[in-house]
């Protein structure tokens, strides 16, 4: 039976993650441009696994009852977000319009080289600052997390982090794989395009709910 209910916890932990995070999102896209251009891929893997275990394991432990309690500091952080956002976005769209075809293919559709904290900084942001991240980590997974009975709370935990490792390992392999087709200008700009639009409605959306009156 305990063995059941262990194997049952990790499936628990390790399908839900996998459905939420398996999706074109911000997060996934700047992992894969990362990995199509070979610039610090594991760095990238290793914070998305630990900030999904941490925000995770924070909404098993019953964090998510305390995320209302600074509405105003959570207001300024989430503006702070689609500030950053918006500049990504509008980075992006610019590049994918003006940057030129030999600079592109040269550069890997990174217009300046970039070092691991810039890299692993910027995506910090793009997570943190995404309120959907604290939606489907800290709520709705830590609270399906935290219906587990003692030990096997950790148990879904660990199921999770099995999905968001399995996951990024394959999009970072992918990007590898598709290095070949981004030797063409042009799936640069496919890209940067597809980045663009996502960054700059992800801003609008976090602009919004920061925005939006209590309750509203």
């Amino acid at each position: 039976m305990w063995n059941a209910n262990v194997s049952s916890s990790w499936l628990a932990g390790f399908t839900v993650c996998l459905s939420l995070i398996v999706s074109i999102g911000a997060q996934n896209l700047y992992v894969l441009r990362q990995a199509v251009q070979g610039q610090h891929v594991r760095a990238c893997v290793a914070w998305c696994v630990v900030s999904d275990v941490v925000l995770i394991g924070l909404g098993v432990a019953g964090m998510a009852r305390l995320l209302g309690d600074n509405p105003d500091l959570a207001r300024y952080l989430t503006l702070g977000g689609a500030l950053f956002l918006l500049a990504y976005g509008l980075i992006a769209l610019w590049r994918m319009a003006m940057a030129p075809d030999a600079q592109l293919a040269a550069s890997g559709g990174q217009l300046a080289p970039r070092g691991l904290l810039g890299v692993v900084s910027t995506l910090a942001v793009i997570t943190l600052f995404n309120p959907h991240v604290y939606l489907d980590t800290v709520l709705l997974m830590g609270s399906i997390g935290a219906r587990q009975e003692g030990v096997l709370k950790w148990v879904y935990v660990v199921g999770a982090a099995s999905a968001s490792l399995s996951w990024f390992v394959a999009l970072a392999f992918a990007g590898r794989r598709m290095k070949r087709l981004f030797e063409k200008p042009q799936a640069w700009r496919v890209l940067d395009g597809l980045t663009g639009v996502m960054m700059l409605a992800l801003a609008w959306w976090v602009a919004g709910s920061a925005l939006a009156p209590a309750g509203g």
